[in-house]
């Protein structure tokens, strides 16, 4: 039987070198959180190992491109090399084609519903006109139809009972608050779970800013607290000596989410451990080994809280431990939320699906 024969991969000869490289460079700021000077140091490792370069283009000509092209640039004060809002967009489309890769276009820029009425887009359902119907419903090759069956050629004449309307699908908007662990063990146990959880997270914001721009998209990190960033400050997020303070993330996810007007609400937690922190006045009461009753029953009482404001908990568990799904479990069942015990790799896939999901529901 003839086996598999592998030979040195050879590029395709008209493939541009800047384009090739500019990947690369872009997947390694995210994983040295937007440090230039160490993604560059990365990547001329990696030429020296894998002869990414030739001697018609090396690792100068690139960096060249780079400031020429606009992604990095010399900082005035610092003297150091920077990333630019282009690089920032271009790690989010990035991202996005990595992580919902299959997602095909779309300009609607809205969640449908399964509900009727005067909303955004025509639907194939007619019906008679009603009082207080507006015009541009109207469907008038249909109307015009039934004038000429009811009054015929000769006597052209259109009534009020000749008229159809075509029916409109109602759309609505998505408030969405994406809650990131960063505390400590997320690149413990020499696995790191931060890149990642980055990278869905700019991939849900691209997402969201080209296919569902009347959506909003809040992003907490949280760690000893909870702190909002802004979606060009994702690719610079770092874990942090921290514990994991579960409860202030979502406080603010609550606060930041009763300030939206729109109806459906909900949060996306990525985490990988316990709550192991809580801020008591100015202090923080802190339990690092184990399951803390007092720590506990305080996020507990949040997800209860969620749920009486009809804001849904989706918790994506990036740890498997027994006792860590028990409590997940619990949170789960308090707020009527939803949960998913993930791997990596699979993290971006169940946020999509879920994220999807929800459009088509209308919190009451």
């Amino acid at each position: 039987m003839q086996g598999i024969r592998f030979t040195k991969f050879i590029p395709p000869a008209h493939e541009n070198p800047f384009e090739r490289l500019l990947k690369l460079f872009l997947e390694l700021l995210t994983y040295t959180s937007g440090d230039v000077a160490e993604a560059l140091s990365w990547l001329t490792e990696l030429d020296k190992q894998y002869h990414l370069t030739d001697k018609n283009y090396g690792m100068g000509d690139f960096i060249k491109d780079l400031k020429d092209k606009g992604y990095i640039r010399d900082d005035k004060e610092s003297g150091i090399m920077v990333m630019t809002p282009h690089s920032e967009q271009s790690i989010r489309k990035q991202s996005l084609d990595e992580v919902f890769g299959k997602l095909k276009k779309s300009n609607s820029g809205n969640h449908k519903t399964f509900f009727t009425g005067q909303g955004d887009e025509l639907s194939t359902d007619l019906r008679p006109y009603q009082f207080g119907d507006t015009t541009d419903i109207i469907n008038m090759t249909q109307s015009l139809q039934n004038a000429q069956i009811h009054h015929g050629v000769d006597d052209f004449q259109i009534s009020e009972d000749d008229l159809e309307i075509q029916e409109k699908e109602f759309k609505t908007q998505n408030s969405t608050v994406l809650m990131i662990d960063i505390s400590h063990s997320m690149i413990l146990y020499g696995e790191d779970r931060i890149t990642p959880a980055k990278k869905v997270a700019m991939a849900l914001a691209e997402l969201i800013r080209t296919r569902y721009p009347k959506d909003t998209l809040d992003v907490i990190a949280f760690g000893d607290d909870a702190f909002p960033i802004t979606i060009k400050d994702l690719p610079y997020l770092q874990v942090g000596p921290y514990h994991t303070n579960t409860s202030a993330g979502l406080q603010l996810a609550m606060d930041l989410l009763r300030r939206r007007k729109t109806p459906n609400k909900q949060i996306f937690m990525i985490t990988d451990g316990k709550p192991t922190c809580l801020k008591v006045g100015a202090e923080y009461y802190k339990n690092s080994f184990g399951l803390d009753h007092k720590i506990i029953n305080h996020v507990f009482g949040l997800a209860t809280q969620c749920k009486r404001l009809h804001i849904p908990v989706t918790t994506f568990m990036l740890a498997t431990d027994p006792y860590l799904k028990q409590f997940v479990r619990e949170f789960t069942e308090i707020n009527k939320g939803r949960a998913f015990y993930s791997s990596l790799n699979g993290l971006g896939e169940f946020i999509f699906e879920d994220y999807v999901r929800n459009r088509k529901k209308t919190v009451r």
